[in-house]
């Protein structure tokens, strides 16, 4: 089923593109991109954002081929427009060493096991527990804000090897979280993805 995008939204991405060339970016990279300034309103996540566009190719597969969509928070499955999501939350409850956050990671991962899509936009704790974690995910879009630990766990995913779409800054969110994740739903499949 193809998306139709409204107007008001044809007109903010023309917006954005008279501001900001974005056209040296590879396809799956400018599409987040831009969706995440979209989100944001914030031109600063050009330079801000951190992606490769080989990892994305992959994960954009592995989304359109059904594989679960993880996220911390119940605003970052508000935003995931089109797909159903994993969050468990309410079924957490912090203890000694472990936030709330964290343990809702324990618990998804029980239940979906590895090759999700994991979409982190709040919670430092979050990602740092998906980081010791063996989830093998096809993608961490790991983008939590906040002054304490955000920067910090995401220079620690972009350590970590793991396939994944970060920033630098201590900014983020769930708007620009889920942003990113709706950017790899909404592109539509090369040919070559349709056949492989």
């Amino acid at each position: 089923m193809n998306r139709v995008v409204h107007p008001i939204e044809q007109e903010s991405f023309r917006r954005l593109r008279a501001r900001l060339d974005t056209s040296h970016f590879p396809p799956l990279t400018r599409a987040v991109v831009e969706r995440v300034i979209h989100s944001a309103a914030d031109l600063e996540y050009a330079a801000d954002l951190v992606t490769d566009e080989g990892d994305l190719v992959k994960a954009h597969a592995a989304l359109h081929a059904g594989a679960p969509v993880v996220v911390d928070v119940e605003m970052v499955a508000a935003g995931i427009t089109r797909r159903e999501t994993v969050c468990r939350l309410k079924d957490a409850e912090a203890g000694p060493g472990l936030t709330r956050s964290a343990h809702a990671i324990r618990l998804a991962y029980e239940e979906v096991g590895p090759g999700a899509l994991w979409v982190i936009g709040c919670a430092p704790t979050a990602l740092e527990e998906l980081l010791t974690l063996d989830a093998s995910p096809a993608l961490v879009i790991g983008l939590p804000v906040g002054f304490v630990g955000a920067a910090e766990s995401k220079e620690a995913l972009r350590a970590s090897g793991l396939p994944a779409v970060s920033n630098v800054s201590e900014k983020g969110g769930s708007a620009v979280a889920a942003a990113a994740l709706n950017a790899l739903l909404y592109h539509p499949l090369s040919h070559s993805e349709e056949t492989s």
